[in-house]
């Protein structure tokens, strides 16, 4: 998918556990390369090592430096049936994200945005946010791009500085 996709695979055997990733192709995408620890879906499963995991497909997560990619996590089991690896797709769609709002800037009637702006900021401020998915469904809800609600909580959050 090119240069903005990463492929990780994590080893998830015992003498990686510290050092889980073995292969990676576009590491600059997450900053990650061969050697480096956990990401928290492999140090969830190596602490819980959860028999029948299901697999995470097509989840929205945000690096430290602020790209928004779209991620898939794939459990690769041994001849027993045991977890042994992982393979992680990080796609980062910051950029697809801005065209969206761009294109829906344009295509817009110019209806009132303040009581999206609003509901959407109560609904930061009182953790909406930490259940997993629910800036997908909130999105949705609203009718807006992750990167627009993103942006109407980051704006609020340069505010109060």
């Amino acid at each position: 998918f090119g240069p903005n996709c990463e492929v990780v695979i994590h080893d998830l055997s015992a003498q990686n556990a510290e050092h889980p990733i073995v292969y990676i192709v576009n590491g600059h995408v997450t900053g990650r390369k061969v050697g480096d620890g956990a990401s928290y879906v492999v140090v969830e499963q190596l602490t819980t090592n959860d028999p029948a995991p299901r697999d995470h497909l097509a989840y929205l997560t945000r690096t430290p430096d602020g790209k928004i990619l779209k991620s898939s996590t794939v459990y690769i089991r041994n001849s027993k049936g045991k977890v042994s690896a992982i393979l992680a797709i990080n796609y980062d769609i910051s950029k697809l994200l801005m065209v969206e709002s761009a294109v829906h800037d344009l295509i817009s009637t110019g209806e009132p945005q303040q009581d999206k702006v609003r509901a959407i900021r109560f609904l930061n401020q009182n953790g909406a946010f930490l259940v997993t998915k629910s800036g997908d469904k909130i999105a949705k809800y609203f009718g807006i791009s992750k990167y627009t609600l993103y942006s109407y909580i980051d704006t609020k959050q340069q505010e109060g500085k």
